[in-house]
């Protein structure tokens, strides 16, 4: 049974409408029209709110949620190889895609900023889906995407909280993706076994997603 809204969403969904209202500056005669012509109003913003607040029923509620802080010393340019360099060697990684370098992925969307704090969330996904539905569910989040930078950045620093049996897939902007030479577009993700070892792989902008796959995202706070 799906619950009701609660107290809280409804204030903060009152505090959004009073923004926007306030926003507009209305004149005191511009907002008395509005007034007199509120059956017309909530007519027009009710399928405005119902398509905002439809839910893709193809990804489930977040299976890990938890706030993350970029090390200080983070370097966006040289992360890719800093981290193939360290996690080729451990005997927990079972397979590294050699194409997953800073130089292949160096056109990324958008850098992680050193010491700032992040809100990371990873949602399964429960049904066939393409990368653009994947993306307009992260759009939806308000998600930054951070590309094999973030995901490799997360694994280094938090790697239990990634979903074990399952493939993490992080999104960056179709064009940002490295092109390979058959001319497909290759996403990073990471697989975490069951007795610890990661596979850390690239896998295709053009195909679906099926099965055991969940996308990570980020956000600011």
């Amino acid at each position: 049974m799906t619950e009701k809204i609660t107290s809280s969403q409804e204030n903060r969904l009152t505090d959004l409408f009073r923004d926007g209202l306030r926003a507009l500056n209305l004149s005191k005669e511009e907002a008395q029209e509005i007034i007199k012509s509120g059956g017309e109003m909530q007519k027009q913003i009710k399928p405005i709110l119902q398509k905002l607040a439809m839910v893709d029923q193809r990804f489930g509620p977040a299976i890990k949620d938890f706030e993350f802080t970029v090390p200080s010393d983070y370097k966006h340019d040289t992360q890719l190889d800093t981290f193939a360099g360290k996690t080729k060697l451990l005997s927990t990684t079972y397979y590294f895609n050699d194409a997953l370098t800073s130089k292949n992925f160096a056109k990324a969307t958008n850098e992680l900023e050193p010491s700032k704090k992040y809100r990371v969330r990873i949602f399964p996904i429960l049904a066939t889906v393409t990368s653009e539905d994947c993306m307009r569910f992260l759009a939806k989040q308000h998600a930054i995407l951070v590309g094999g930078q973030g995901l490799t950045l997360l694994q280094a620093n938090k790697p239990d909280e990634f979903p074990v049996g399952k493939y993490t897939v992080s999104f960056d902007e179709k064009d940002s993706l490295w092109k390979d030479s058959d001319g497909y577009r290759r996403v990073p993700l990471v697989f975490r076994c069951s007795d610890g070892g990661c596979w850390f792989l690239l896998g295709d902008f053009g195909l679906d997603w099926v099965g055991v796959r969940c996308l990570l995202c980020f956000c600011d706070l």
